[in-house]
């Protein structure tokens, strides 16, 4: 293979990993936390991309840009998250996992009815910024430079999400809170403030890659449940609850994916799942899991 053609496939993949990072993060960070299966994480993103498609659509006569959109939007969903975590999920943390689940799938029938309902089934586009358009030439071979940008913004929010987490008090606290929440609680630390803020910002998270995905994927009420399968893998290969897991195992679905496409398009997806399959044979509890005691 031509070096120039695997180095165009690699930034592609990558591109893919870092856009599937800044979803899966947010559901990892709510499962660490949270101990809460957000099958509703999907159904966050696909609301963010329709956003993100109205409000380019209203404020761009006047002074809108993909910029402001996205900060409007992402910052809309994260309300949005914040007042299902505050009215709605808090009020199942001690029931039996199947409750949650059942609660979450229910919020994906919801949003999805309420998209379908606003927007229609007809899908949309959201171009990207002119600044970010065209492409560089890398090696020879065309590039576009809004993929090179994310790139740079998935490994920009990756360095800043692990120094959140691990460098500031905010953090400390929830890796105290995914450790014992009840020893943090008697310590006198506002557990459920740490629960809601984590979900606003998985929410966050979920929205930002909406509307970063929204140039380069066709904006249905379908890309929830796409981006829902992939991120679960992701999960489950990097292990649940585990900021490094996660970009580990987006780098890994990226990669196989971009590569699959390449050489053999009609199976790109089984090898994902046949990495999931393998990952979880060797090791159940994923790459960063940890062992049960």
């Amino acid at each position: 293979m031509d070096l120039s053609v695997l180095v165009s496939i690699s930034l592609i993949g990558l591109a893919t990993a870092m856009l599937l990072f800044l979803i899966s993060s947010g559901l990892t960070l709510v499962f660490g936390v949270l101990g809460v299966i957000n099958f509703a994480h999907g159904s966050l993103y696909m609301l963010g991309a329709y956003l993100a498609y109205s409000a380019l659509t209203l404020l761009q006569p006047v002074f809108g840009s993909f910029w402001l959109t996205l900060i409007l939007s992402s910052l809309g969903v994260a309300l949005i998250g914040w007042v299902i975590e505050a009215f709605i999920l808090k009020r199942i943390y001690k029931t039996e996992e199947i409750y949650q689940i059942l609660l979450t799938f229910s919020l994906v029938m919801i949003i999805d009815g309420l998209v379908k309902m606003v927007w229609g089934l007809d899908p949309k586009s959201i171009s990207e910024p002119k600044i970010l358009s065209g492409s560089w030439m890398i090696l020879g071979i065309p590039f576009p430079v809004y993929a090179l940008f994310i790139i740079c913004t998935g490994l920009g929010l990756s360095f800043l999400l692990w120094y959140f987490v691990n460098r500031t008090k905010f953090g400390k606290f929830i890796r105290a809170a995914s450790s014992d929440r009840d020893m943090l609680n008697s310590l006198g630390v506002n557990v459920p403030f740490i629960f809601t803020g984590v979900f606003t910002l998985g929410s966050w998270l979920a929205a930002l890659g909406g509307v970063l995905a929204s140039p380069l994927r066709v904006v249905n009420p379908e890309m929830g449940v796409s981006i829902i399968i992939e991120s679960f893998a992701v999960v489950v290969i990097g292990g649940l609850g585990n900021l490094p897991g996660a970009f580990l195992g987006s780098l890994l679905i990226g990669l196989i994916d971009s590569f699959g496409l390449y050489f053999l398009p009609r199976f790109s997806m089984a090898f994902i799942y046949i990495l999931m399959a393998v990952v979880l044979l060797i090791k159940p509890t994923g790459f960063f899991g940890a062992e049960e005691t």
